[in-house]
C-alpha cells in the first residue's frame, strides 16, 4: 500500500507533498521474500508478453486479426505490470513506499484506462473468435486487417476516455491527512477514502463507468462463448469437441479471473472496503493475468509456438555460423 503524507492539511487544497502507499499489513516480515516473488512474475510477464508482441508484429504467418488483438494485449499486459509492480517492489527492497501527489494520479489513471481498454479488447476478441467458430465463411469478409484495427483503436480510445472524467473528479477533492492509502497502488475506491468531503458524488460516477465498461464487456464475452460452445457441440468429431473445449475452458477461465474481481471492486455502492482483502483481490487482475495471458492464449498455439521455434533457429545459425 501507499501513503500520502500529509498531502494537504487544510480541507480545499492539495499540496503536492509526497503520499504513501501500503499493502499486506500481515506480510510486512516478509519483504525481501515479496520482493523475490514479485520480481520473478514482472520478470516472467514482461518477458512472456514481450516474446508474443515480438513474434506477431515480426512474422506475416501471424498477422492476421486474432493475432493482431493478441499483440494489443500482450503490450497492454507488459504496461499495466510495469505501471504498478515497480513501485511495489521499489517499496518492498528500500523500504520506501512514498508517491507523489503528480505520481499518485498518474499512476491511478494509466492503470485505470489500460484496464478499461483490456475489458474492451477481451470483449473485441471474443467476437472475433465468435465469428471464426460459427461463422466461418463470413470471417474473412467481415473481420479484415482494417476493421481489426479499427476495433483495437476504438477499443483503446474508449478505455481512455471513459476514465478521464474519475481522475479529474478525485484531483478536485481535498485532502486532510494523513494520506495513507491503504493499497499496493493508487486506485480510485481506497483514494476516495482519504478525501474530506463528500465523495457520493465519484463514488456514482466510478460505479457508473466501471458498470459500464465492465458488464458491457462481460457480456460479448459470455454470449460470445456461449454462442461458441453451441457450434462446438454440433461438432461431431469427439477428439475435435474436446480439444475445441479444452481451449475455451482455458480462455474463460482467465477471462473470469480477470472480470470478476473487477465487478467485485468496482461496481458496489459505497466505496468502503477491507484494504488486505481487496489487496488480495486485486492481485488477480492486476499480477495473476497479465502473467497468465502469454500461456493461455499463445503459448499453447501452435503457430506460436512454431514461429517461436523458427525464431530461434535462426538466431542460433546466425550465432554460430
Amino acid at each position: 500500500m501507499y501513503i500520502w503524507q500529509a498531502w494537504s492539511s487544510t480541507p480545499g487544497t492539495a499540496a503536492q507533498s509526497p503520499s504513501s502507499l501500503y499493502g499486506f499489513p500481515s506480510l510486512q516480515g516478509f519483504q525481501v521474500l515479496l520482493f523475490w516473488i514479485f520480481l520473478t512474475i514482472y520478470l516472467l510477464t514482461v518477458t512472456g508478453n514481450g516474446v508474443i508482441l515480438l513474434l506477431t508484429n515480426t512474422d506475416a504467418k501471424l498477422m492476421t486479426p486474432m493475432y493482431l488483438f493478441i499483440g494489443h494485449l500482450s503490450f497492454l499486459d507488459m504496461s499495466s505490470v510495469t505501471v504498478t509492480v515497480p513501485k511495489m517492489l521499489v517499496k518492498f527492497l528500500m523500504n520506501n513506499s512514498d508517491i507523489s501527489f503528480s505520481g499518485c494520479f498518474l499512476q491511478m489513471f494509466l492503470f485505470l484506462s489500460m484496464t478499461a481498454t483490456e475489458c474492451f479488447l477481451l470483449a473485441v476478441m471474443s467476437f472475433d473468435r465468435y465469428y471464426a467458430i460459427c461463422r466461418p465463411l463470413h470471417y474473412h469478409l467481415r473481420m479484415t486487417r482494417k476493421i481489426s484495427i479499427y476495433l483495437s483503436a476504438a477499443a483503446w480510445t474508449g478505455g481512455f476516455l471513459l476514465c478521464f472524467p474519475l481522475v479529474v473528479f478525485a484531483s478536485t477533492l481535498p485532502f486532510c491527512g494523513p494520506n495513507v492509502i491503504n493499497h499496493y497502488y493508487c486506485d480510485h475506491p481506497p483514494l476516495l477514502q482519504l478525501a474530506c468531503a463528500d465523495t457520493s458524488l465519484n463514488v456514482a460516477v466510478g460505479s457508473s463507468i466501471g458498470f459500464f465498461v465492465i458488464i458491457s464487456s462481460f457480456s460479448i464475452v459470455v454470449a460470445s462463448y456461449v454462442q461458441i460452445i453451441i457450434s462446438i457441440l454440433r461438432i461431431t468429431s469427439s477428439g475435435g469437441r474436446k480439444k475445441a473445449f479444452s481451449t475455451c475452458t482455458s480462455h474463460l477461465i482467465v477471462v473470469n479471473i480477470f472480470f470478476l474481481p473487477l465487478i467485485f471492486m468496482y461496481i458496489r455502492p459505497t466505496a468502503s472496503y477491507s484494504p488486505e482483502t481487496d489487496s488480495l483481490i486485486a492481485m488477480l487482475y492486476t499480477v495473476l493475468t497479465p502473467m497468465l495471458n502469454p500461456i493461455i492464449y499463445t503459448l499453447r498455439n501452435n503457430d506460436i509456438r512454431e514461429t517461436f521455434r523458427r525464431k530461434m533457429a535462426v538466431f542460433n545459425t546466425n550465432i554460430f555460423k
